[in-house]
């Protein structure tokens, strides 16, 4: 393809971006994954190129744009070279008009990086929510040392500051590797694997995974049980939860599964109930702080979302409590940075509940936010989370 080719079929992705956004449509990696399997003459340069032109295009765009040429007509207005592309042959866009509609800038829509704000991040912190993620794993414990990981991968890496943590260049497939399908490394971002950490679950407890999902989670707090142990994973989504037992076996990792009824939750966990040493809560929510991994996803959300995601949030930190034992303890995480989904819901839980005391001397790092603390790109190297430890007394 021609670089003009590229900046149009960039374009197109855009278009279907954007109005997926709207509609609460697919993901951006889905669209894109769907337009070059129909584009089969499309070579592994020119997806790339592609790629990395939509990706920039959505990061550069804070409101949703009008369309996919408004996106990459913000990044041509910082560039003479991709602005020489719109020139109308081979296969390219057509010239740019004058007085043509240029998507605005800014990290997010503005309301919502008012509520950024409010929640205690600077400018730098919020600009870096933006910037590219690199790829991190977690070695497996059950079956490798973090040291003896990095020596047999076929690329340089790094350790991180999560202990079995390594991260590796951007790009890498690390999942078509010998060592990935032996079970020897999950990929997990280091953030995660820190909130995990936090709980410091031991060899020989009573475990609850509460919103396991596809049990990335799950399988570290196996990892860090040694397998010794009662370990349940429980989600409400049935496609996400039938996923761990397969990632399981692979991983070596023991672990049961629990699908829970929405609203019924309690009834489906009575067994469990006031028996749990530790509960991991990695409750739903916006997802601000997984931005540099999912930019778009900051164009789908409302003030109305946030409100939904913190009752939610609430309900589940509520349900987590009532599966502790007395002397037990529960982590609360959330991949967001709002201290509507964060702070706060840990806040009124406290308030509203005797005989609970934060206790996160179990954590290695993280800035300290109100009750609990914060993992950060600018600050961290990792996704963004808050994350509580809580006992009961």
């Amino acid at each position: 393809m021609t670089p003009a080719a590229r900046v149009q079929a960039a374009i197109e992705i855009l278009d279907a971006v954007i109005a997926a956004a709207r509609t609460q449509g697919a993901s951006a990696d889905r669209i894109a994954a769907d337009w070059f399997r129909t584009r089969r003459f499309v070579g592994s340069k020119d997806r790339r190129a592609i790629r990395d032109l939509v990706w920039d295009a959505i990061r550069a765009c804070g409101e949703v744009p009008v369309s996919g040429r408004a996106a990459v007509l913000r990044l041509a207005a910082s560039d003479p070279v991709l602005t020489a592309l719109f020139d109308g042959t081979n296969y390219g866009p057509p010239p740019i008009g004058s007085g043509e509609r240029v998507a605005g800038g800014g990290i997010a829509p503005v309301w919502l990086e008012a509520r950024l704000a409010a929640s205690g991040l600077a400018p730098e912190e919020q600009a870096a929510l933006l910037t590219r993620a690199p790829l991190e794993i977690r070695a497996n414990r059950l079956r490798i040392t973090r040291e003896e990981l990095a020596a047999r991968l076929p690329v340089a890496s790094e350790p991180t500051i999560a202990p079995d943590g390594l991260r590796l260049p951007a790009g890498t497939n690390a999942e078509a590797w010998d060592t990935f399908a032996d079970g020897l490394f999950e990929v997990q971002d280091g953030g995660s694997q820190l909130a995990c950490r936090a709980l410091d679950v031991q060899p020989g407890e009573s475990v609850v995974d509460l919103c396991a999902g596809g049990g990335g989670k799950t399988l570290a707090l196996a990892a860090a049980m040694r397998n010794h142990g009662r370990l349940l994973a429980c989600d409400v989504d049935r496609t996400r939860l039938s996923r761990l037992p397969v990632r399981a076996a692979r991983a070596g990792a023991l672990a049961g599964t629990r699908l829970l009824d929405p609203g019924r939750e309690a009834e489906a966990l009575a067994d469990w109930l006031g028996t749990a040493d530790a509960v991991l809560i990695d409750a739903p929510c916006s997802g601000t702080g997984t931005w540099r991994r999912s930019p778009e996803t900051r164009w789908r959300l409302s003030p109305a979302a946030i409100a939904r995601y913190a009752a939610t949030q609430a309900h589940v930190l509520r349900l987590g409590a009532k599966l502790v034992k007395p002397g037990g303890r529960l982590t609360y995480v959330v991949c967001s940075l709002l201290d509507e989904e964060g702070a706060d819901v840990v806040r009124s839980f406290l308030s509203e509940h005797g005989g609970w005391v934060v206790a996160n001397d179990a954590a290695i790092a993280g800035t300290t936010h109100g009750p609990g603390l914060r993992l950060m790109p600018y600050s961290h190297g990792t996704d963004g989370f808050f994350f509580t430890t809580l006992r009961r007394l």
